[in-house]
């Protein structure tokens, strides 16, 4: 695998963008994204901006990104810490210290290469490293109906913690909770 799995960087706002708007635009989006890409593409720079810096900054949220040679972006995961006095951002509130993993997506040309494994891989070892209270848990959400990414999860070790919350916008609609409980040594993908 030829890419470099790093950190955004503040200033890199439009590629971070650009990225998210592709994911937006992917055929599954609907079942991967609760925001449209109508809506996404109509903000402005300055949200893009911070966004970007917040999560690059490190501290509540961080953004991995996989970089090809060529300087292009293949995907990209967020990490959304979740404290047990913090805000509620989806789901139950966090009765642990846990992370939360959103806006997974890979584009199509990179999909099957490692891309996705090795971007995980650094948002749990990034879970796990934080200061504070020791992170218990990795979880992430996934649409009841979004088969490929339910088996992605479940081959690099996230499994049902049993928690489903309703589809935002469509009560008969299910996301269930994944997660990967912290091991007593380092983070393993599943076989």
């Amino acid at each position: 695998m030829d890419y470099d799995i790093r950190p955004v960087r503040a200033d890199e706002w439009a590629k971070a963008r650009d990225l998210r708007l592709a994911a937006l635009q992917d055929p599954v989006a609907h079942l991967a994204f609760l925001e449209t890409f109508e809506r996404s593409v109509e903000r402005p720079d300055a949200f893009w901006q911070d966004r970007t810096s917040a999560a690059a900054e490190g501290v509540a949220v961080r953004q991995f990104i996989a970089e090809a040679p060529d300087g292009q972006w293949a995907g990209t995961v967020t990490v959304l810490v979740e404290r047990p006095a913090g805000e509620v951002r989806f789901g139950e509130a966090a009765r642990i210290d846990q992370t939360h993993v959103v806006g997974v997506y890979v584009r199509p040309e990179a999909r099957g290469v490692g891309v996705a494994e090795e971007l995980f891989r650094a948002a749990v070892e990034w879970s796990w490293s934080l200061s504070g209270p020791p992170v218990q848990r990795v979880r992430l959400y996934v649409h009841e109906e979004n088969g490929r990414a339910v088996a992605f999860y479940r081959r690099i070790g996230f499994l049902p913690s049993g928690d489903t919350v309703p589809v935002p916008g469509d009560s008969t609609a299910r996301e269930l909770e994944l997660e990967v409980v912290r091991p007593q040594g380092s983070w393993q993908q599943g076989s």
